[in-house]
């Protein structure tokens, strides 16, 4: 009777040990076709960011510098108004226009010291490589998590779950030769 019950609990106790390994597994494949999907998620989070903020950036660097430029080239024409002016009223109306150009041009110098065009493109430069060296992180960790994954699914006894539940190899993320070819920031 005691050889009975103790070969029940052992069965018992092998049953659950196999029950537990089993859903461990099944966790552990489960985590590793998730965490694929959380990497490239999060690609697609700076992809968004990048299509939504860079055109922004490149609007406000392009308009700067044409204000910038337009008031540049104004101030200039007027300085030539005025040294082939001739009449008295004439370089007087023509001064007044110089020092409202100036007085804005020096406005918006004395506010913003450091704000030019060449700040923005700056600007513009350093957010560009900071999206860039994110993407490429993401890009290398939904890679590591697929390797993970694909092992996992090849690993024995993982290998007979993972055929019972149909989960297949996934693909890395590769880049095609067109991503390679960098145009640049257009204006």
């Amino acid at each position: 009777m005691n050889t009975s019950i103790i070969a029940i609990v052992l069965a018992v106790l092998l049953g659950a040990s196999i029950i537990g390994f089993l859903i461990t597994l099944y966790n552990r494949l489960v985590m590793l076709r998730f965490n694929i999907d959380k990497a490239y998620k999060n690609i697609d989070v700076l992809l968004k960011q990048r299509a939504d903020e860079i055109p922004n950036l490149v609007t406000i660097a392009k308009e700067f510098a044409t204000h910038e430029k337009k008031l540049l080239t104004e101030l200039t024409e007027l300085r030539t108004a005025y040294y082939s002016a001739q009449h008295t009223e004439e370089k007087t109306q023509i001064s007044n226009k110089i020092s409202k150009g100036l007085a804005s041009f020096f406005a918006i110098s004395e506010q913003y010291p450091t704000l030019s065009s060449n700040s923005h493109f700056a600007a513009l430069q350093t957010r560009v490589s900071q999206l860039e060296d994110k993407l490429a992180d993401r890009r290398e960790f939904f890679n590591d998590s697929v390797n993970l994954y694909n092992i996992g699914i090849h690993e024995f006894p993982n290998l007979i779950v993972a055929k019972i539940l149909g989960y297949k190899d996934k693909t890395l993320l590769e880049i095609s030769p067109s991503e390679k070819q960098y145009d640049g920031v257009r204006f």
